[in-house]
């Protein structure tokens, strides 16, 4: 098993895209854990306090799992969490609109989540729709 996540041999391209997302996204985490303060000059969110800046931190560090996860599971090539992958991604926009509107998180953060999730899904879907032609 620890093999297959050295060298994805037999790895599927719609796994391959839940892969790459995952690096994406564990990139993403990995800068607001350790740079909380240039994510968020980034995407232009006000400063934060430094109670703030802690919370936000923890933000990065689960996303960051959240990308470790999704890496293992495209290296792994696993179905089921590619086609699980796909039901989960598209409600994101919905739910970034809906914290947006509650002014719960800034516009620019919802944006940025919204259209990397969608993005990365349409990617998946249409990779997995090729491949389901295939078979």
């Amino acid at each position: 098993m620890f093999r297959r996540l050295l060298s994805a041999e037999g790895q599927s391209r719609s796994a391959k895209t839940v892969e790459v997302f995952g690096w994406l996204i564990l990139i993403e985490g990995i800068i607001v854990l350790f740079a909380p303060h240039f994510s968020i000059s980034v995407l232009g969110i006000p400063r934060l306090t430094e109670q703030g800046a802690n919370y936000y931190r923890l933000v990065g560090l689960l996303v960051s799992g959240v990308g470790m996860l999704y890496i293992a599971s495209g290296r792994l090539n696993a179905e089921g969490f590619v086609f699980a992958s796909m039901l989960d991604r598209p409600l994101v926009p919905v739910a970034m609109a809906i914290l947006w509107h509650l002014e719960i998180i800034p516009g620019p953060l919802a944006l940025i989540f919204s259209v990397q999730d969608f993005g990365s899904f349409l990617w998946t879907l249409f990779t997995w729709c090729a491949e389901q032609e295939q078979r």
